[in-house]
């Protein structure tokens, strides 16, 4: 019998999983485990050991293992997805030098030279100056190479998280193109890395033999070791096929090829990605991203602390629904939807602007969230159901950007993460938006997208349309109410597309008494 099962493992911000999904997109078995919380040696910084990354691929696997009716011998190959921009130092036997720095780590490397030659002449000529200082200073890379010297000079290779899982389950220094989501000299046009005259080799110094080996999404990163077979319980000798970094997974994982489809994520960091052939900057010196699908490129705006928010509100304010939850055995954010249906579209006005953490993409480096337009009327009930408006406000944002600078009008809309599992927030979303929201019928659609690549890499499936036809599927779709697009619309245009402009001159005050967010 020809072995046809496909084996995804998903290594996410919360949770790892390892899933089996069959050639029609089912999902047949799932091992998770949660990844245990980041450490905080300083405030705004977030790292963690490699090893533990490891070592929960691992027991997901042997969780996958125990689940009934799972063989192992049906499995025809492997893909990896993983979060983005987690950096980690390796010596030359492969083991890691440091803890991992994470992609939520808000550290700044001070002090760092402008960018010299014809570059820094374009940049200054174009205004772009304060733009490179702060990709610069969010270079991890940077830091550790001027923080600590001794690990850098030990450093044989600087990988990414989906780079140090691809060393351990197939014993070479190998990652796939499409993971490579990061500040490193990566040339986004061209998906390799960059050439000897481009400006990135200054403002992000990485000597050559420190990167690893890159290949295309779909082409084979090696084979599982007799090591790795050891410790995960995958079969020695499968084929690790390239796949792409989670949020183009999924990408591909909700069914999304043409360009008029956007995929919102609404994860840890909320997204909107669409997938086009031309390569196209939404936002100045901010690339697209290598897409699943090889040669493509996926046009995203990221909202740093997303779906974060609703983790934030269940910490901060939501203990009745903690308790709830507990006594009734069901998750704490299965009963928000109640909450956000108590309140009437709009939130009494209460308009909250989702920029919880600076960020160049969000959209300054001294943005900060803010809620305005409080009164009497409103509860804790208003400020969760502002939180969901403020994210679509800003995907929405977001789709209107994209579509101006690719030229391509969105028209469809698919949810995939953590925050698809909610009715009320996909009906509000759709409200925003004016426009259908759909959901792939699986949650797990990073997983899914990952073993699509896995499938057309393997001739499973015989290309990208086909396979996407075959494997993905609509759960359902939610219609907006016209009355509630149209007030939504006018919240939006009048009062939270102006709030960040004029604001923001009280931000840089903000960040001129308090030092925080701290500059360069």
């Amino acid at each position: 019998m020809a072995k046809e099962h496909l084996l995804a493992i998903d290594v996410g911000t919360q949770s790892t999983r390892a899933l089996i999904f069959d050639l029609q997109g089912n999902l047949l078995a799932k091992g998770q485990v949660p990844i245990p919380k980041y450490h905080v040696p300083k405030p705004g910084w977030a790292e963690m050991e490699p090893q533990v990354f490891w070592q929960c691929v691992c027991d997901a696997c042997h969780d996958l293992w125990n689940q009934p009716g799972v063989d192992r011998q049906q499995i025809a190959g492997v893909a990896l997805t993983t979060q983005r921009n987690v950096i980690i130092s390796l010596d030359n036997r492969g083991e890691p030098l440091r803890p991992a720095i994470h992609w939520s780590d808000q550290r700044q490397t001070p002090g760092l030279p402008n960018v010299r030659g014809i570059w820094g002449l374009l940049f200054a000529i174009s205004g772009m100056n304060k733009t490179i200082r702060y990709l610069q200073g969010e270079a991890k890379t940077n830091w550790i190479r001027t923080q600590e010297p001794e690990i850098w000079a030990k450093t044989h290779k600087i990988v990414l998280l989906s780079g140090y899982i691809t060393y351990k389950l197939v014993g070479k220094f190998v990652d796939s193109v499409s993971c490579q989501v990061t500040h490193l000299p990566f040339d986004y046009k061209n998906h390799r890395w960059a050439g000897d005259f481009d400006w990135k080799w200054q403002a992000v110094p990485v000597e050559r033999e420190k990167l690893v080996y890159l290949v295309p999404s779909t082409g084979l990163l090696g084979e599982i070791s007799a090591q790795a077979a050891e410790e995960t319980g995958i079969p020695a000798g499968l084929p690790l096929i390239a796949a792409a970094a989670d949020k183009a997974c999924e990408v591909l994982g909700s069914g999304t090829l043409a360009p008029n489809v956007c995929c919102l994520s609404f994860g840890t960091a909320s997204t909107i990605n669409t997938i086009h052939q031309k390569y196209v900057e939404v936002i100045p010196l901010i690339p697209p991203y290598p897409a699943a699908v090889p040669g493509s490129y996926s046009l995203e705006i990221q909202l740093f602390r997303g779906y974060w928010m609703v983790s934030w509100f269940l910490r901060e304010f939501g203990h009745n629904e903690q308790r709830l939850a507990k006594e009734r055995g069901v998750a704490p954010e299965a009963l928000f939807d109640d909450l956000v249906n108590s309140v009437p579209a709009g939130s009494m006005g209460l308009t909250l602007q989702p920029y919880w953490a600076p960020g160049l993409k969000s959209p300054g480096p001294d943005a900060k969230g803010a809620v305005i337009g409080f009164g009497g009327v409103h509860t804790r009930a208003h400020l969760y159901r502002s939180i969901l408006e403020g994210l679509a406000y800003a995907l929405r944002e977001g789709a209107e950007r994209t579509s101006r600078r690719s030229g391509v009008p969105i028209t469809e809309v698919r949810v995939a993460g953590g925050g698809s599992q909610s009715e009320a927030a996909l009906q509000l979303t759709a409200d925003v938006f004016g426009m259908p929201v759909s959901r792939p019928h699986v949650y797990e659609a990073s997983g899914l997208g990952a073993a699509i690549d896995l499938a057309v890499g393997l001739k499973l499936q015989p290309d990208f349309p086909t396979a996407v036809e075959q494997m993905t599927h609509i759960r359902d779709t939610f219609s907006p109410d016209s009355k509630n697009h149209a007030l939504y619309s006018e919240l939006y245009e009048r009062v939270y597309l102006k709030m960040y402009k004029r604001l923001a001159p009280l931000y840089q005050e903000i960040q001129e008494i308090t030092g925080y967010p701290a500059r360069n």
